[in-house]
């Protein structure tokens, strides 16, 4: 019999399980310990449920006695919800010059605030200019204040490093601190909406 990675649900007559034995584990979790086939069918029957294939890699094979169908929801609903919260990361890159003035700095760094609170890694491009590599000490303060303004919400990946005329650094998201400010803002909108619904 060929592994089953998927769940299977079993039926009087399978050709696959007439006359062998399995593993069997009760509705409530319990295990029953290994019984022939046509009992687990019976037991199930009994309870209304079906006799479900979990592992067929095990020798007996482990069966478990469920109700299929919801069985099934549940598992569907489970996976798209771990899609849903899957965090496909990019890396963006944002470029600075060493003489950028506040107004740019600052919307550079608001940008790249957004890219972190979307879970993607940002790649911090300082461009030096004709004669600025000469002054790189003034580069590394630039840094140093970008780091300081990200704050908490990013965590440097790679440190800063020269590559040619361009210095580079990478910061990912602090995933933990963004799902902890995420939730604390769904929950202040949660106590918002009922605020609102007790007042009216």
């Amino acid at each position: 019999m060929e592994d089953t990675p998927i769940a299977r649900q079993l039926k009087p007559g399978d050709r696959a399980y007439r006359g062998r034995s399995v593993r069997l584990i009760s509705e409530t979790n319990e295990q029953i310990g290994i019984v022939t086939f046509e009992d687990a069918l019976r037991r199930a029957q009994e309870a209304d449920l079906d006799l479900v294939e979990m592992n067929t890699k095990s020798e007996p094979p482990v069966c478990r006695i469920l109700d299929f169908g919801k069985w099934q929801y549940q598992e569907d609903k489970r996976q798209k919800e771990a899609k849903k919260n899957q965090i496909q990361q990019k890396i963006k890159e944002m470029k600075f010059h060493l003489h950028i003035d506040d107004n740019d700095f600052n919307t550079k760094i608001k940008h790249t605030l957004e890219f972190l609170q979307r879970g993607d890694k940002v790649k911090v491009l300082l461009a030096y200019r004709g004669r600025e590599m000469a002054h790189q000490d003034q580069g590394q303060v630039l840094l140093d204040k970008i780091v300081q303004m990200i704050g908490e919400i990013g965590i440097i990946d790679s440190p800063a490093k020269l590559l040619g005329r361009n210095c580079q650094m990478i910061i990912a998201p602090n995933m933990k601190l963004i799902k902890k400010k995420s939730a604390d803002n769904a929950k202040e909108t949660a106590k918002d909406s009922e605020k609102k619904e007790s007042q009216a």
